[in-house]
Order: structure tokens, then sequence, then C-alpha cells
């Protein structure tokens, strides 16, 4: 028999074990501690997160984070969403979903954010069909880190690579050209604390570019350079400071609004190539 509740109360292992058992037959690789960070990145509640039991064993689960997101509301985020391979076919995740909307709803949760791949067609038909609209595209790229373009010719401008503060960077928005997805934006930032490196760019004292990225996953969460400074090699610089701290094999750089002209051609020339696509969608409760 299958019963649906909360993960509020679970242990950490018990959540991994349940994520492990689902991924097991995917080319995914994600230790303890990288869970671990991305449930904390992405705001995690246990409470209002829910999975299908068979017994005390997590079969099929939804991890959401929950903060205020989009428009400033109480936002839900499907942070992972696995069903352990034996119990697919089943329409759990579906299952799961209807139970935590109320549940979610009751909380003060206005909107339910996700993220989809673009070719998952099955997958966006369901998305579709339950309410949920199409908010923005998105692209990812990804590549080796010894394969990333290390030919970083001097700058037009003098830069100092110092390390910032989660405040800094906040400060700093205003360089982006589009606004972060859930797991890259501020709050994201935020929550993760010492688990990401902030980097600034600065000339002359004023802060000129930043780059924010996790060394142990080589996430590169936000890298952005102030109007007046691009072009100038202030990215190239905080790119190259940023691999030399990168323990991870390769880097990547997820959810870049499509098309972000200036950050795809950056990306493009450091031989970052776009790995993927994915669909941003909203539905609102």
């Amino acid at each position: 028999m299958i019963d649906i509740r909360s993960l509020d109360g679970i242990s950490f292992e018990r959540l991994y074990k349940a994520f492990e058992s689902a991924f097991a037959d995917y080319e995914i690789n994600v230790d303890r501690t990288e869970l671990k960070s991305m449930l904390k990145r992405r705001g995690f509640e246990p409470s209002l997160s829910f999975a299908a039991f068979s017994g005390d064993d997590i079969v099929a689960f939804t991890f959401n984070g929950v903060g205020p997101s989009y428009n400033g509301r109480l936002t839900a985020y499907d942070t992972g969403t696995g069903t352990i391979k034996e119990f697919r076919g089943r329409r759990l995740a579906g299952k799961i979903f209807s139970h935590s909307i109320p549940l979610l709803k009751n909380a003060g949760v206005e909107y339910y954010l996700l993220e989809v791949l673009r070719h998952n067609e099955s997958a966006l038909r369901i998305y579709e069909n339950l309410g949920f609209e199409i908010l923005r595209e998105f692209d990812f790229f990804s590549q080796t880190k010894h394969l990333v373009d290390r030919n970083f010719s001097h700058g037009s401008v003098d830069c100092a690579i110092v390390p910032l503060q989660t405040d800094d960077i906040m400060a700093a928005q205003s360089f982006l050209d589009f606004r972060p997805s859930w797991q890259n934006d501020i709050q994201s930032i935020k929550r993760a604390g010492n688990d990401l490196v902030k980097l600034g760019a600065t000339v002359d004292s004023v802060l000129a570019g930043f780059c924010v990225f996790s060394p142990k996953s080589g996430d590169i969460t936000q890298i952005a350079v102030a109007p007046p400074f691009r072009r100038q090699g202030i990215a190239s610089s905080l790119l190259k400071r940023a691999l030399e701290m990168i323990e991870y094999e390769s880097v990547k750089v997820i959810n870049v609004e499509s098309p972000s002209p200036a950050l795809d051609a950056f990306l493009a020339s450091k031989g970052i190539p776009l790995a993927g696509k994915q669909y941003e969608m909203i539905l609102t409760l």
C-alpha cells in the first residue's frame, strides 16, 4: 500500500538513500555533500515536501524549496523529483503533486515554479495539462574544465580580483542582464553561505564585475560585469580565477535566459558550449 505524506522529520540519510535509488540508472552522480548543499541552496522545506511511502521506504518524492521569489510572493520550487525504478509507471509523481497543492496553498504559497528540459515533450504536456505556463526559455552550458580556453589575453584595463560578501553581490545585481532563476538568485546565494565563493573585480577600487561559483560542483551561479566595464577583459579575469579554484572536473553555467547575447558570446569565446535547453514554468495556486 502506498501512503503519501510530508518529509517532515525524515533524516537526511533517508532522503539521500531515496535520491540515490531514484537516480541509480541515470547519469547523475550526486554525493551526500552535494545533495545537502543543493537542498540548502534551493531552500528545501521538509514540512512542505512530500513522498510516497511503501511501508517505511520512500519510493517517490518531490523536494520542494519555499521562499519569496516570483514577484516577491511566497513561491514553491521543485528542487528534485524522483521515483525508484521498481515503482515507475504508477503516476506517483502526479499523485504527490496533487496531494501537495492544497497543503502548499494553506501555507500561503501562491506560485509553483519548476524547470523542464525542452525535449522532454511528455513531461511538458503533463505540466501544461496541470495548468503550468511557460515563463522563460533557459540555456545551459557545460565543459570539461581542462578544455576551457585558457588563452586569456590581458584586458585593456588592470583589475584586482578580491573576495566579496553576499551584501556586495546583492548591491551588484544591476550588473545582470536577466533575472536569475530560483537556484541562482540572490536568495539562493544567501542560503548557500560559504558553500559558494564570491569574487569581485575592481578597477581603481570600483567594483566592475563579480563571479559566484561552487568550487565543489563547478557550478558558476552568477557572473556579470557592469556595462561601462564590458569588453575589457573583466569577465575573463574572473573566470580565470574561478577555474583555478574549482575542484570539480567540469564547469557549468545553468539557466541562462535565452537569448542572452553578451553572456552567450562570452561563454562561446571560452569554449564552453551549449549543452541543453529548458523551460521555466509556473503555476498559480
